[in-house]
């Protein structure tokens, strides 16, 4: 299972403890090995986009509650889902 993980945190509660925070996302990133597929920034955002490859939404879950930034952030979580041909998103063979 893929998930896109959008977390985002308001610049206006930005202190030295969610600085800090944010600064151990890398070694963060690394720990997690296979389990991240990639992450960006966003530009003109304060936060980030990282794809996550699990086994379970209680796994995704346990990822992001161990991370950092997860007591400072808004997240949002999307399902994804490969697009080969059509029928990996509809179902139906034509």
């Amino acid at each position: 299972m893929k998930f896109l993980v959008l977390w985002h945190f308001d610049l206006t509660r930005l202190g030295p403890e969610v600085a800090r925070a944010v600064m151990q996302m890398p070694d963060y990133a690394k720990k997690l090995g296979d389990k991240l597929e990639c992450r960006y920034h966003v530009i003109g955002s304060h936060g980030g986009a990282w794809i996550y490859k699990v086994t379970s939404n209680e796994e995704l879950d346990r990822l992001l509650a161990m991370s950092p930034v997860y007591n400072h952030v808004t997240y949002k979580v999307l399902a994804l889902a490969e697009m080969e041909d059509p029928t990996t998103i509809t179902g139906k063979v034509s």
